[in-house]
């Protein structure tokens, strides 16, 4: 299996990623339903960050293409800065929506979810972050920043969970989620650093993260069903 898949990974890729660009899209649409039947500003956090996903994905996936075709080095590099930078701020978009609380007043919600004092943090470590992994041209601020995100959000998502008992049948699956992205990121920096771009375990990974984005689709969905 694993042989068929490296054979024809290249189109796999484009599956892979269309797959997970259609789950951000519902997701993005459900869950900018669902904010505005409750204004509560962790649900427009979390839509934001399936949104830089969906975004980090195209750039990763097809705008990267175009560097075959024009100007390759300029092109690869600008996909390389999109991906890198939507993915690290995805994950500050999914943490800061268990946080929020504790840096703004609820009830007073934000005039942007995209541009407040918050978020400008955000995008200004993520911008060097990026700029650092494309300085010494490696991933290893990319992977290691997720690491210590999810890191946090899994045991926040889990706090929350054992808190609210069976009140909040999503934070079950967003504490699922939570991990396995936790699991799959460090996966990521494990296949960098320790086996050289193994490729049975980028394949690994690829599940992990369909599934990742699936358990967080398929709590949506229910989670809205019937609003």
């Amino acid at each position: 299996m694993y042989d068929w898949l490296i054979a024809n990974k290249e189109w796999l890729k484009i599956i892979y990623a269309l797959i997970i660009l259609a789950i951000c899209s519902i997701i993005g649409v459900r869950t900018n339903r669902l904010f505005k039947l409750s204004l509560h500003q962790g649900i427009r956090y979390f839509r934001n960050a399936f949104l830089f996903y969906g975004v980090g994905f195209f750039s990763r996936y097809f705008l990267l293409a175009l560097a075959s075709h024009y100007h390759e080095k300029i092109f690869a590099l600008f996909s390389r800065f999109l991906f890198e930078f939507f993915m690290i701020m995805a994950g500050f978009f999914l943490l800061y929506s268990l946080v929020w609380r504790k840096f703004e007043k609820e009830g007073r919600a934000t005039k942007s979810s995209l541009f407040n004092l918050g978020v400008l943090f955000f995008y200004f470590i993520t911008l060097i972050l990026v700029l650092l992994d494309l300085i010494w041209n490696f991933y290893y601020f990319m992977f290691f920043s997720q690491v210590i995100l999810f890191f946090f959000a899994s045991c926040l998502s889990c706090k929350n969970y054992l808190a609210k008992g069976k009140e909040r049948g999503f934070l079950k699956f967003y504490f699922i989620a939570m991990l396995l992205g936790l699991i799959a990121w460090s996966l990521n920096a494990a296949v960098v650093l320790f086996f050289n771009y193994n490729q049975k375990i980028v394949i690994d990974i690829y599940l992990a993260n369909l599934v990742f984005f699936f358990l967080f689709l398929y709590g949506i969905i229910k989670t809205t069903f019937h609003k």
